[in-house]
């Protein structure tokens, strides 16, 4: 009878100390500040003025449809006499849009389909989620990340009728498949026959041009790293971070970074805040945006050198239905990786960098790039960009010796005995060895086995130095949280961990 009180009256304890935690995070003490000038948008954006002079007056011939290409004169008469009286009257590549049902669409009638659908759209998505997660956030009262957003702990997975973990963990494989009982099947995008890049509102807060006209972001907030993230140089580790609370763009990255890097630095600084053509936002009717765009930056997906959860889909895959869901990466630790991509294991940031503004940023598409507007940007730039991208740090982590293990001394003994779980029963330094915690490889977790999709075959093995800032996990963000996490790894690799060595090592995984 004590024990049950006592039990009560921790959960008691711990409420009052999550909600606490809730309700500072989303209440007055974090109001929404007014967005700063955006000159990219100021850019792209004509302004009115008025229509005073003559030449600024639109008369009868402005105004005709005589510049339709169903207006125009044939060359000769004999055309009359050839199939189809000479005319393509198929799909053109360069004028109608991408996935256009039928030649001459136009721009207003797939924004007024996408538009249409769009409630439609995000209802599914989220009816989906709700069905297999818990999306109700709890914070930890005393875990943060670097700039002080509260770390959501889970699980938040939702399991089936009359199933528990533990009861799960006994099942083979094939009878989770044959159920359907695996609580972390691959995390769809809500628009799979659109795809492309969707960026969380509160970055198309700050920046409206990332506005969608046909999908929205799917993820609540308390799930996502911070906004603006904290900044570590590795060239300058005694500045600690050196963001200033500022998220870092064409606006602001001289006046924030002109006295702390080299000019080569700097102005592979300039590349990575300058917009170019992506796939959706772009000048051309295959836009997803209201307006015209220059395009994206990499630093609107990778804000300040990491992510605030961006997500696209993997542009190595076809056809379109097969391809997944794909989440931004961090650029955190970038010095230390051999291999980029999820799949492609690319060799060079170079390479990459190169590869990505060629394709219109993750489409794997040149062809359509070419339409957008192809970038392809001299190999001094992309060495200029390398060597930037080159200098983000991962977070400091007090805990760790300078072999990457923790120091005794300084560690709790959950963080300790989460240590030697990650070393030994739950196999997870096999993959992910100190001291930058990856080993440079490409590993198929054969998710086959588990679900009824057929899998996605090898995906490189990503840092777990400062992962706790990284939120969502895996590659499509699947795993909300850090308890998630190890709950799938349990799973898929039959680790049969107890609860305690479960939270001991969510508790070693949040000091790397």
């Amino acid at each position: 009878m004590r024990k049950d009180a006592t039990v009560v009256s921790s959960l008691f304890l711990a409420a009052a100390l999550i909600l606490p935690a809730v309700n500072s995070w989303t209440a007055e003490g974090h109001a929404p500040r007014s967005a700063p000038p955006d000159a990219v948008q100021e850019a792209q954006t004509p302004r009115d003025v008025p229509q005073n002079r003559p030449e600024q007056q639109k008369g009868n011939h402005d105004q005709s449809d005589l510049f339709s290409a169903t207006k125009a004169e044939p060359s000769s008469t004999a055309f009359r006499n050839q199939p189809d009286e000479g005319k393509t009257l198929g799909f053109e590549f360069y004028r109608d849009p991408l996935d256009a049902k039928k030649p001459m669409t136009t721009f207003q009638e797939v924004r007024q389909k996408d538009v249409a659908e769009k409630p439609k759209v995000m209802e599914t998505q989220r009816r989906l989620l709700e069905s297999r997660y818990d999306l109700r956030p709890r914070l930890s009262p005393d875990v943060r990340m670097s700039r002080g957003k509260p770390v959501a702990v889970g699980p938040t997975a939702r399991l089936g009728e009359g199933t528990s973990w533990e009861k799960l963990a006994a099942l083979p494989p094939a009878e989770i498949r044959s159920r359907n009982l695996f609580p972390y099947p691959p995390l769809p995008h809500p628009k799979q026959v659109n795809g492309g890049q969707v960026f969380p509102q509160m970055q198309i807060d700050m920046f409206p041009r990332l506005q969608r006209f046909d999908v929205d972001f799917d993820l609540p907030e308390p799930f996502l790293p911070e906004f603006p993230p904290a900044i570590f140089l590795q060239n300058r580790p005694e500045l600690g971070d050196v963001s200033r609370g500022e998220v870092v763009s064409i606006n602001n990255y001289y006046r924030l970074f002109k006295n702390l890097l080299t000019p080569v630095q700097l102005d592979g600084l300039r590349m990575l805040v300058t917009p170019f053509p992506q796939e959706e936002f772009n000048p051309t009717d295959d836009r997803k945006s209201d307006r015209p765009s220059l395009g994206v930056a990499c630093f609107d997906c990778h804000v300040n050198g990491h992510t605030t959860a961006q997500f696209h889909l993997s542009p190595d895959i076809r056809p379109q239905e097969r391809r997944f869901r794909l989440d931004t990466v961090s650029l955190r630790g970038l010095y230390n990786q051999q291999i980029h991509a999820s799949k492609r294991s690319l060799r060079s940031v170079e390479d990459f960098s190169e590869f990505e503004q060629r394709t219109a940023y993750f489409n794997g598409d040149e062809i359509h790039a070419a339409k957008k507007g192809m970038n392809v940007i001299s190999r001094v730039q992309v060495a200029h960009m390398a060597q930037m991208q080159n200098m983000f740090d991962v977070p400091p982590a007090p805990k760790l010796d300078p072999a990457g293990y923790l120091a005794s001394e300084r560690a709790s003994q959950a963080e300790l005995a989460g240590q030697k779980v990650f070393f030994g029963k739950g196999r997870c330094g096999t993959c992910h060895p100190a001291p930058f915690y990856l080993d440079q490889q490409m590993h198929d977790l054969q998710l086959d086995r588990f679900t009824r999709e057929p899998g996605d075959g090898p995906i490189k093995t990503f840092t777990l130095r400062g992962i706790k800032e990284s939120p969502p996990y895996l590659h499509d963000g699947r795993c909300l949280t850090l308890e998630d996490t190890v709950k799938f790894f349990d799973l898929v690799l039959g680790l049969r961990l107890t609860q305690e060595e479960q939270d001991n090592l969510v508790a070693f995984l949040r000091v790397l």
